[in-house]
């Protein structure tokens, strides 16, 4: 801690030393003050503070005291070890301040509570379950650490330090948006000009900013159901009129769409079914959004874990694209916590995302952007996308061949592959149930009802992924859920 951690009032009624006691005990309680950390000396204090040696001397004694502080010979005054164990009182030795606190009405103040939302939870401890079938997060086995490294090395030598010291306003890294158009966005038949793309912090930042910008409290946003739970409390942050569409084997239902101003959906693999839209269905959302002058959000999600058929071209690809505004990630493909991502869109919307973008953080990190661009330049990307196909695609049939043994008839095996499995199990499951018990047992699953808009309706859905664990482990971990499904009120499986 650094004495000028706070100060003292001095038209305060209450006496200079308690207030130095009240301040710091606050510290302390508040874990600004860990246990065992060093108070400054009294010396120091009272310079700081203005005040006499000697009265912070008696508020350091007083603390020591009631067990707020302990003594160390020719070392000073420390943290005791019983504070951070909850053992002090703070009642015991500092009189109360209830009287001269101001309060705030937060819950009157905010305008939005997003807080209160239905959102997406998983175990923090993820990684030391045996069977995590966990659904996007990487298996850092397969990150090519060493290519990585290297890029982050080249990142920082002397020829390429500019690029991200500098603080580039609103202007993305120039390597990475070339980068993008070559080998990521050509890959979906997208050709786009360098002011058409925008980096952002992963897909997330993407869709927030053209919410912000294209959606009033009044628009009708149609949005897939069962969905994407994110994006769904995004546009009920912005929109009163937020329309649930259901969703079918070729995707979401253009003849449910009605009068919507807008529409978001995932047609490579649908979030969560991983159902991948028709090419027919695909120019039913176009002519729909022709004809009611709507736009049409593409998130790409998955696009590049296609294993069985050749992929089914991005809408944005497709004769009037005009209409449809791309968004797109390398979380999949990377790794989910460096939040790369990037929008593709009409000059006039991308010019003002760039400066909405400016408002909220400027530009990502440009390290992050040089590094990734270097990644892509020199082919690793290109290497590990194959791998992971290779890695992906065998964890894949497995996961079928284990689903079809212990839960027949439960899921549909996707036609165009993904990282996960989307599982509808008997009326009578409660997968949320389902999913604690199988956590007890180191197994961790997601359970379905958070991704429809009414939960009611995926309360006996299920998703689970292969992405991070190793494909000798699946066989065991779908067995062993198996068995505790077996274990439910009803015997919920056939």
């Amino acid at each position: 801690m650094r004495e000028s951690m706070f100060h003292i009032d001095r038209v305060e009624t209450t006496t200079l030393q308690h207030q130095i006691r009240a301040r710091l005990v606050e510290a302390m309680l508040n874990g600004q003050l860990p246990a065992g950390a060093p108070i400054p000396s009294t010396r120091a204090m009272a310079r700081r503070l203005g005040v006499s040696r000697n009265t912070v001397m008696l508020a350091y004694q007083a603390l020591s005291d009631g067990g707020y502080l302990e003594a160390r010979e020719r070392s000073g005054y420390y943290v005791a070890h019983e504070v951070r164990d909850g053992i002090v009182e703070p009642s015991a030795t500092l009189p109360g301040r209830a009287g001269r606190e101001d309060t705030v009405d937060w819950a009157a103040r905010l305008r939005r509570r997003p807080s209160v939302q239905s959102n997406i939870a998983k175990p923090r401890n993820w990684h030391d379950c045996p069977y995590p079938f966990i659904y996007g997060q990487a298996d850092e086995a397969l990150l090519p650490v060493a290519d990585w490294r290297d890029c982050v090395r080249q990142a920082m030598s002397r020829k390429w330090l500019g690029a991200w010291t500098d603080d580039r306003f609103t202007e993305d890294d120039p390597m990475l948006v070339e980068q993008l158009r070559q080998r990521v966005l050509t890959r979906r038949g997208i050709m786009a000009s360098a002011d058409e793309i925008l980096v952002t912090i992963g897909a997330q930042n993407a869709l927030y900013l053209l919410s912000s910008l294209l959606v009033k409290p009044d628009t009708p946003v149609a949005i897939e159901d069962p969905g994407y739970p994110d994006v769904r409390n995004i546009f009920h942050l912005m929109s009163a009129d937020v329309r649930p569409v259901p969703v079918d084997r070729e995707g979401v239902r253009v003849d449910l769409l009605g009068d919507s101003a807008m529409v978001y959906v995932t047609p490579s693999h649908q979030s969560p079914t991983s159902a991948t839209m028709s090419l027919q269905r695909r120019y039913d959302l176009l002519a729909w959004a022709a004809a009611r002058d709507a736009l049409v959000i593409e998130d790409d999600y998955e696009f590049e874990t296609n294993y069985s058929e050749a992929p089914t071209p991005a809408l944005k690809s497709l004769s009037g694209s005009e209409r449809v505004l791309y968004v797109g990630s390398l979380s999949k493909s990377l790794m989910p916590g460096l939040r790369m991502g990037f929008l593709v869109g009409p000059r006039p919307l991308v010019a003002e995302a760039r400066a909405l973008r400016r408002l909220m953080l400027r530009h990502p990190p440009g390290n992050n952007q040089r590094v990734v661009a270097l990644f892509l330049a020199l082919g690793h990307h290109d290497a590990l996308v194959a791998r992971l196909h290779r890695t992906y695609s065998s964890r894949w049939q497995t996961m079928g061949a284990a689903l079809e043994r212990h839960f027949p008839g439960w899921s549909r095996t996707p036609a165009f592959g993904g990282t996960s499995y989307w599982l509808e199990g008997p009326a009578a499951l409660d997968a949320r149930r389902l999913a604690e018990l199988a956590l007890e047992d180191g197994i961790v699953i997601e359970p379905g009802d958070i991704y429809f808009a009414d939960p009611g309706h995926g309360r006996h859905h299920l998703r689970l992924g292969f992405s991070s664990i190793p494909e000798e482990r699946i066989e065991p971990g779908v067995a062993r859920l198996a068995a505790i499904a077996d274990g439910l009120p009803g015997r919920v499986r056939p």
